[in-house]
């Protein structure tokens, strides 16, 4: 584990802009820095609170034409997002406004372990007395979304610009800009990456490890049905291979592979890729094949580093962190986006429920924050980075007792109904 205190990061541009001219104050109850799927949720969230709000993004780039949204490529980056993010969304109406014939439901999952005597563990979503266990959404898909309800929030003012400075006082946070111009706040959160340049800002150190893994991901055609069944195989040392459902017969991979591996994945063709996950895949979903070229995004396949990150703390005065600039986590159990709209909950739970005399950057009202993040923060952290030393581990007499642990956890449902619950944000 190293310990380090982090630094400015980049995110995509929102497509609503207002540029920051030399001089410009804006005055916002909230101002949010960040550009990705859990600051607009947060200033669609604050602002339907009532709450005026700045939404501070990186200076636009130069736009792409995708042309159609049903004619658009399948993108490499997509979420498993729970019951917890499905509410939210659908409270802030961005729900519907989703491209539904793009979202696939999870209706069951199948978890493999590894070696000849491969244990099993399988959820679905009868058993967990629910409709369906999660949703796979592409991030394109999520960000249209959420841009098309941003752009009727009447409160929600977008700036676009490159932050130099946060300051604080007793009465507000000032965040200048390069070119000049301040916006200044109640609150600033910080929404902004796992490099946040908030957390940063607010000397904030961070506890990370690196798992010496990238999470591989690009699309493939499946020959048989995959019947809405997310499948995991832990396969030791080639690390965590999981197949997600698509729309159609198209299945998402996230493949958490050592570094070695991602290197000689990352310089195969994605033909010889599918023949590759033959070896897991096949006898479930029959052959694999790439996407033709036009529904295959630029580029096709993707390769992130994986962290744990555990920030020192996520609020400082008049700060908040949410998303991934407050916490990092294994993505083999694909919940590092529900944490972040898990904190966008809990952010406007705090805010609605603190005294009247209480100003929304009152350091009461952000400890009360921390506190209702801490127990599911660290859970998940603790649950996946075990999970991921557990099986990452080529050791016979571990494989023996892992493999064991997923039969009998298979085998005993009242604690297969809690884990999926959980899992599930319910």
């Amino acid at each position: 584990m190293t310990t380090q205190t982090s630094s400015s990061a980049t995110s995509r541009p929102d497509a609503r802009h207002a540029d920051a001219r030399q001089g410009i104050v804006h005055s916002s109850d909230v101002c949010i820095v960040g550009n990705g799927a859990i600051a607009k949720t947060a200033a669609l969230g604050l602002s339907q609170a009532g709450h005026s709000v700045t939404l501070l993004v990186p200076p636009a780039r130069a736009a792409t034409q995708d042309g159609a949204a049903g004619a658009a490529p399948w993108d490499t980056r997509v979420y498993a997002l729970n019951h917890t993010a499905h509410t939210l969304l659908s409270s802030l109406k961005v729900w519907g406004a989703l491209d539904m014939a793009r979202v696939a439901t999870v209706d069951a999952m199948d978890v493999q372990g590894d070696g000849p005597q491969a244990g099993h563990l399988g959820f679905d979503a009868f058993g967990a007395h629910a409709g369906t266990l999660a949703w796979i959404v592409e991030d394109g898909n999520l960000g249209q979304a959420l841009d098309a309800a941003l752009r009727f929030a009447r409160n929600v003012h977008v700036v676009s610009g490159r932050a130099v400075r946060l300051a604080t006082d007793a009465e507000h946070a000032t965040v200048e800009l390069e070119d000049g111009a301040r916006i200044e706040a109640q609150l600033v959160v910080g929404a902004d990456g796992r490099q946040s340049w908030v957390r940063g800002q607010c000397d904030i150190g961070i506890d990370y490890r690196s798992y010496h893994q990238r999470g591989v991901v690009t699309n493939f055609y499946c020959e048989k049905p995959h019947h809405n069944v997310a499948r995991q195989w832990f396969t030791g040392k080639d690390g965590i291979v999981a197949l997600l459902p698509l729309p159609g017969n198209r299945v998402s991979l996230v493949w958490s592979a050592p570094d070695a591996l991602a290197d000689t994945i990352m310089n195969e063709s994605l033909g010889e890729l599918a023949i590759r996950l033959g070896e897991y895949s096949e006898s479930t979903l029959g052959v694999l094949r790439p996407l033709e070229p036009e529904q295959l995004p630029t580029p096709p396949i993707q390769a992130i580093p994986l962290l744990l990150i555990r920030p020192h703390a996520i609020v400082a005065p008049r700060v908040a962190l949410a998303g991934d600039a407050a916490h990092g986590v294994h993505p083999l159990a694909g919940h590092g986006m529900n944490l972040g709209f898990g904190d966008v909950v809990d952010l406007l739970k705090v805010l609605g429920a603190r005294e009247a005399q209480q100003g929304i950057g009152d350091e009461r009202v952000l400890a009360r924050y921390a506190r209702a993040r801490k127990e599911d923060v660290l859970l998940m952290q603790f649950a996946t980075d075990s999970l991921e030393r557990l099986f990452g581990a080529n050791l016979e007499p571990l494989r023996v007792v892992r493999n064991l642990g997923l039969n009998l956890l298979d085998k005993l449902p009242m604690v297969k109904r809690r884990l999926i619950a959980h899992a599930m944000g319910r």
